[in-house]
């Protein structure tokens, strides 16, 4: 395809890159176990399913569900879905012993006694009792107090159990929505959308990266839908391999370079790969000067006037104010969308218009020139895509005549008051702030060697094949960047990182989630990117309901991102009515325990005056509700499957077997909850609560496709997954075959030059000034006095260029905690046969992995008298928990890793013993990330000692209920063979 043109026209069709996250595209409901969505074996009595798993709650793995007579008895991998390689987990087998287990909730139960009981007590009740029951409910309390009196909470896995992202928002009126969004991929995704684009936090690893980067997780064990075989597999074909992570995980020991940094120094450790990459010259330099907002000048001394989206042009809910030169500084006739930079060849000043998205002297129009990339080892079958060339400021890209905007020096500008001032290009002004973290001084911080930190540097920013014309891959970030306080700089600097290596929307760079053929047409986050990338009221609240989102008003960037109420905020909000009343609830999925100090927490939710949960169990936070609902399992229920993250797969779930009991799928509960509030759930006022069968065709059919869910469900079964790529590339070819005109961008790199990131079509990002902003114009806006939402903080201005802060828990932060709590806690390492708190009561899982383990080092245990297998007390001034200590090697000695979210179902107590090992029980509630309030879950200091008989309950080490039973602790405790059982609550 070297050479192609295509015209815009031929992109007419082509969805804009984001994906909807207002909770109604997640997924599909389901029609019953339809015709069409089986295979048999003839004869046998069996069928083989083709779906996708939902045994943790990120993955996209493709699998075969056999099921004999009704039940299904098997899980493997299937093949043909490229994303995930055939692999098929623990976790994934035993998703039947989750479907058939006797413990599993099949009716809606209502609470019988006081939630401060050691022990819930139930009564069956109806459907019709529980929905009228929470009509009436909701409703006194919305009359009462108002819709923000009411919370919602939703957590992972399941199919489409994430009402409180979207439609329950809709359904109160409130803004009080906390999930684990807050600190799971969410700070990435806010920083990535203030910085460059929604989201473009993921990595392509399917495409095979050169250089392979892991930074902070063990996406081996478990990770969004680049996870397990994948992973190995990329990593094992990289010509090179860097894990930046403090613990040697299980795939990093096979990595070229480990850069094991001390907990929490991520982002000091980030600046520093870029003072290296910008000191040898191995930046990609036609990206920064054109894509980025490198070039623009910076008057520092000027007060910040309206920039992009000023007062002519405000939108939603704030005016964005930048010290960023505009002509409207320069002349009272300018435009404030103009950002003025140096042009070296004419030597004067020129502009990039944010309005147009063009320079001065461009004219645009999109044209698709460049070739077929040449990654090497990509999954057999997976199409390579098409890389547009790179384009630059010449005739050829549209210039009248070529201009070459400076990146360095300084230039003095008389502005429109008659001030003469001295502006400097932002790039100046970033590599300063690198160089404040030279390998030297980021040697200091993070604990690694200046020479160490200069090799991996070099190492990834090295191009092995310049001829392509991009970088060697991108980065794969994770969870726990965003868990020390500096959650949004640390992933605004991996962001720049990615972005001036050129691995930004490349062949095997980051590249936000997959766009498909089966995602409504012209959905884009929610709608909330306007013009440019400017944002906009994204709840569809006025600006009173807005304001009364939990935490907003200490965390006014949070105005911006109006995406959660911050989880701490809310739960003592509950507490204390304080600036009013949060006293009811709904949870679909999710849980108390991944946010915050989970102690104060579980007191918070059961003081609610109403609550409802929708589970699968009897968990810590379903036994502190008023009313539970049972919901339905991945093997009975139907949703579309694209990959979340940059995989490029698009699958299905299909239902395998029939809902036991009265168990409803997620949406159909939503559905009927809205109308049992009489409140339509769906646009159609002739049909505002469709059912499932209805949904279902509806959500295929927003695509813009005219197929019918049955219909693309037999395309699945008879082929397999679609590679979204595949799919572009098939629609510019002209595939007669009328549903692949619906192909969606993935296919084509570098969409920042073709108009496919903006929603109003021009060649840019979804920022105000339109280009990856270093200097960043809505941190900007919130430091400025001028704004409205001043954010007042001695060191904010720092914050507009990407930053490092040290953890306030850390000992150079706090040095007087050292004397009592000599250790730092980190936490989260991921367990292969569970997914979070999450299938503790699955007998594969649980006898694998009994029970939590604290990894100490070796020289730490001999110190505290503690030998492998010992049950340890860990302790701060919060709180203190039990795990079992296994001694390795593979963190730093004065450093322990703690598992989190640990629970025992078989403890029949209401709070199920979580406050026994749950590690979030030592978390402090008042230190949060200063933008995103992500709270602080890791690296904070403890103290560990020996558990005794003398210093234990009931004088047993090993962890008791309040009866004194024993959680289980060893694979051969008989109350798994009970657990084993495959029944469905005791109905056979």
């Amino acid at each position: 395809m070297k050479g192609l043109t295509v015209t815009r026209r031929t992109f007419a069709k082509m969805a804009a890159v984001t994906v909807a996250a207002t909770g109604l595209s997640a997924a599909v409901a389901s029609t019953s176990f339809a015709e069409g969505q089986q295979r048999s074996d003839a004869g046998a009595g069996i069928t083989r399913v083709r779906t996708c798993c939902r045994g943790c709650g990120k993955m996209e793995c493709g699998v075969w569900v056999t099921v004999e007579n009704g039940r299904a008895v098997k899980v493997e991998g299937d093949t043909s879905c490229f994303t995930s390689g055939g692999n098929c987990c623990a976790k994934s087998q035993s998703s039947i012993q989750a479907a058939y287990h006797p413990d599993r909730i099949l009716h809606p139960l209502k609470r019988t006694n006081a939630k401060d009981s050691d022990v819930a007590e139930w009564q069956r009740i109806t459907w019709d009792e529980a929905y009228s029951t929470m009509a009436q409910k909701y409703q006194e309390l919305i009359d009462k107090y108002g819709g923000p009196s009411i919370m919602m909470m939703s957590g992972t896995s399941r199919c489409w159990c994430m009402g409180s992202y979207g439609v329950f928002r809709i359904l109160f009126e409130s803004p009080n929505s906390v999930h684990p969004y807050q600190v799971c991929k969410g700070p990435r995704h806010f920083a990535t959308l203030m910085n460059s684009a929604y989201a473009f936090s993921w990595q392509a690893t399917t495409d095979q990266p050169r250089v392979m980067v892991r930074w902070g997780g063990s996406t081996e064990m478990s990770n969004y839908d680049d996870s397990c075989r994948m992973t190995v597999d990329a990593a094992k074909n990289a010509d090179e391999f860097i894990t930046v992570d403090p613990r040697l995980t299980n795939l990093g020991k096979e990595s070229t370079i480990w850069q094991n940094l001390y907990p929490q120094t991520d982002g000091a450790l980030a600046l520093s790969w870029m003072n290296v990459i910008i000191e040898n010259d191995l930046y990609d330099v036609p990206f920064v000067k054109k894509w980025t907002d490198a070039p623009f000048l910076v008057v520092e001394d000027m007060q910040p006037s309206p920039g992009p989206f000023g007062a002519k042009f405000q939108v939603g809910v704030f005016q964005t104010m930048t010290r960023l030169l505009t002509e409207s500084d320069l002349r009272p006739d300018g435009s404030p969308f103009r950002m003025m930079c140096w042009d070296t060849i004419g030597n004067r000043l020129t502009y990039y218009d944010a309005q147009t998205g063009q320079w001065e002297g461009q004219t645009w129009e999109m044209k698709l020139v460049g070739r077929e990339p040449q990654q090497k080892g990509m999954y057999p079958g997976v199409s390579q895509g098409f890389c547009p060339e790179q384009s630059g400021f010449t005739a050829d890209d549209g210039f009248v005549q070529e201009i070459d905007p400076a990146l360095e020096g300084s230039y003095q500008v008389t502005l429109a008051d008659g001030t003469t001032h001295t502006a400097v290009p932002v790039w100046e002004l970033f590599k300063a702030r690198c160089a404040e973290f030279s390998p030297e001084k980021a040697a200091e911080i993070t604990g690694i060697a200046a020479d160490q930190i200069e090799l991996a540097a070099k190492t990834y920013a090295t191009r092995l094949d310049p001829e392509s014309g991009y970088g060697n891959g991108g980065i794969g970030y994770m969870l726990a960047i965003e868990h020390g306080c500096n959650a949004i700089q640390n992933s605004r600097a991996l962001d720049c990182l990615v972005g001036i290596t050129g691995n930004w929307d490349t062949p095997a760079g980051n590249r936000g989630g997959t766009t498909c053929f089966l995602s409504p047409q012209q959905v884009n986050f929610g709608g909330n990117v306007t013009m440019g990338g400017g944002r906009e009221n994204t709840s569809g609240f006025g600006e009173d309901v807005i304001a009364k989102t939990a935490g907003y008003q200490d965390f006014p960037v949070m105005h911006w991102w109006q995406y959660w109420a911050d989880a701490n905020a809310c739960y003592e909000q509950i507490q204390t009515s304080d600036p009013y009343p949060i006293r009811g609830g709904i949870a679909q999925s999710g849980d108390f325990m991944n946010m915050a100090n989970s102690l104060y927490n579980y007191e918070s939710m059961r003081s609610l005056d109403f609550f409802v949960v929708s589970d699968f169990w009897h968990t810590p936070l379903a036994d502190v509700a008023d009313i539970i609902v049972p919901c339905a399992h991945w093997l009975e229920a139907n949703a579309t499957r694209p990959s979340q993250g940059s995989s490029g797969g698009m699958g299905l779930n299909v239902q395998c077997v029939e809902r036991p009991g009265e168990v409803k799928y997620d949406v159909v509960f939503n559905i009927e909850l809205f109308k049992a509030m009489g409140v339509p759930f769906s646009a159609d006022s002739e049909n505002p609560w469709p059912t499932e069968e209805e949904y279902c065709d509806w959500f295929v059919q927003a695509s813009g496709m005219k197929w019918t869910w049955a219909e693309v469900v037999k395309q699945f079964q008879e082929n397999g997954w679609w590679d979204c790529k595949e799919m572009t590339m098939k629609s510019l070819a002209g595939d007669p075959d009328g549903w692949l005109e619906y192909g969606g961008t993935w296919g084509l790199y570098r969409r920042y030059e073709l108009g496919m990131l903006r929603p109003d079509g021009l060649p840019g990002f979804q920022t105000p000034t339109g280009k990856m902003e270093l200097w960043n114009t809505t941190m900007e806006t919130f430091y400025s006095p001028e704004s409205s939402r001043y954010y007042s903080d001695d060191d904010a201005a720092r914050d507009i260029l990407p930053d490092w802060r040290t953890p306030p828990l850390s000992f150079s932060a706090a040095p007087e905690l050292e004397g009592e709590y000599p250790l730092i806690c980190n936490t989260g390492r991921r367990i292969p046969v569970y997914f979070h708190s999450e299938h503790r009561q699955l007998p594969w899982c649980r006898e694998q992995w009994p029970c939590p383990r604290v990894e100490i080092h070796p020289e730490d245990a001999e110190k505290y008298g503690i030998e492998q297998g010992d049950w340890v007390w860990i302790e701060n001034e919060n709180g203190k928990i039990r795990q079992v200590a296994d001694i390795y090697a593979g963190i730093e000695s004065g450093v322990i890793n703690c598992e989190h979210q640990w629970w025992y179902p078989e403890l029949p107590q209401a709070d199920h013993g979580f406050q026994l090992s749950g590690v979030n029980c030592l978390v402090t509630r008042e230190l949060r990330d200063r933008h995103c309030a992500a709270t602080y879950l890791r690296a904070y200091p403890v103290k560990i000692y020996k558990a005794t008989p003398e210093n234990s309950p009931f004088g047993n080490p090993v962890p008791c209920g309040n009866d004194g039973t024993e959680i289980i602790h060893d694979a051969s405790d008989p109350r798994l063979k009970e657990w084993a059982k495959l029944v469905y609550g005791g109905e056979e």
